[in-house]
């Protein structure tokens, strides 16, 4: 798994639950090492060591502390990139959803090692939408979940979210889209350097 992962899954512990938490996971989970580096590849067994230690350690279920990574993704300032380059999907949180089928290929782009979930985008009807996607690692689902939460926030819409389980290793998500101009989004700008 790429460093960047496995530093965002750092990142999160420590930010949501502090040092000690991610001293007890990285302990639990056996880490040879005591951070992640960013631009480094890891097995895939430190990922999901870490991951599981860490439900053991926030006393959370699996897929709430996979939701929470997910807006944690979105909403965490210095994790600014992966926001701005979501953004970059559309101007309204519909033409974002349609834009995802893309999603991997924007990833490879901006950084051709990395490994980005596929996602597959299938309209329900004027309003709804599923997502299904593919990852190496399980959980993209809830993970999606919660940035795709983030991002309805993002672009002040209101919606709906629903995992809608496995089928043939696809993880799925429906969104329902019941107001695009809800709230007062955040502010975005194509050519603007965000601070």
């Amino acid at each position: 798994m790429h460093g960047m992962i496995n530093r965002a899954l750092q990142g999160f512990l420590v930010a949501t639950y502090g040092d000690d938490v991610w001293a007890e996971v990285r302990s639990i989970a056996d880490l040879p090492f005591d951070d992640f580096e960013t631009m480094l590849t890891y097995d895939d067994s430190y990922t999901m060591a870490c991951f599981t230690a860490a439900t053991q350690v926030t006393h959370q279920p699996p897929t709430a502390l996979l939701e929470d990574l997910g807006t944690f993704l979105i909403t965490h300032p210095p994790l600014g990139q992966l926001r701005r380059l979501l953004r970059f999907g559309g101007a309204t949180f519909r033409e974002f959803i349609l834009s995802l089928d893309e999603l991997a290929d924007r990833g490879r782009m901006a950084m051709p090692q990395l490994e980005m979930p596929e996602i597959v985008v299938t309209p329900l009807g004027p309003h709804r939408y599923r997502l299904a996607a593919r990852w190496k690692m399980p959980g993209i689902g809830p993970i999606l979940f919660g940035a795709m939460r983030a991002m309805a926030d993002d672009y002040g819409a209101l919606a709906t979210l629903r995992l809608a389980g496995v089928t043939d290793g696809e993880e799925r998500l429906e969104i329902e889209v019941h107001d695009l101009h809800h709230a007062a989004g955040r502010h975005f700008q194509l050519g603007e350097v965000e601070a």
